[in-house]
């Protein structure tokens, strides 16, 4: 993970340098080099930092690109960074190169069988886009079922998720403000 990755994060989760120093028992001159690129995240540090932030601690530690020239341009298939975690059944990674832009693009699979039963709301703006399979996707009380090829819209808004189908659901999301 970049700086402006963990600066991105820190800033949309509304946290200042020092509620991040304080939260992971630092000082903000090492959190400001962490965010600067002048200092690396420890071992140590990495699980702390990704409960303080509320992601996967695989989504703090990035491959190096397989050549310098790729890095914030390219995301190999085999080395994006997973990030879900989060709910059974759903194994979710980062195309996105990074998270220093607007928005950032999840690759998301749901297996048959799963569900997020308990209604979500981000403060984000989301599309996504069905690459296979089914879904089906709650809007508050609305229920819709969207496959290959649908595409659906979540600003700000209760929603939850199943797979009952017999095949896994893929998806690809663009989420703005980057949220993982």
């Amino acid at each position: 993970m970049t700086g402006a990755d963990l600066r991105t994060l820190r800033r949309n989760r509304g946290m200042t340098l020092a509620e991040l120093a304080g939260a992971m028992g630092r000082s903000v001159g090492w959190a400001s080099q962490v965010e600067r690129d002048l200092s690396r995240i420890g071992a140590e540090d990495l699980e702390r930092l990704a409960a303080v932030l509320g992601v996967a601690p695989a989504l703090l530690s990035q491959p190096a690109p397989e050549a310098a020239r790729e890095e914030g341009r390219i995301v190999r298939a085999d080395r994006r960074r997973p990030i879900g975690d989060r709910h059974e059944g759903l194994f979710e990674t980062l195309i996105s190169p990074d998270l220093t832009d607007s928005f950032e693009i999840v690759h998301s699979r749901f297996e048959p069988g799963s569900a997020l039963e308990t209604p979500m709301q981000r403060a984000t703006q989301e599309i996504g886009f069905m690459l296979s399979g089914r879904l089906d996707l709650w809007f508050g009380p609305e229920k819709f079922t969207v496959a290959s090829g649908d595409s659906f819209r979540i600003r700000n808004e209760p929603y939850r998720w199943a797979n009952p189908h017999a095949e896994p659901a893929i998806a690809l999301w663009v989420i703005s403000p980057p949220v993982y």
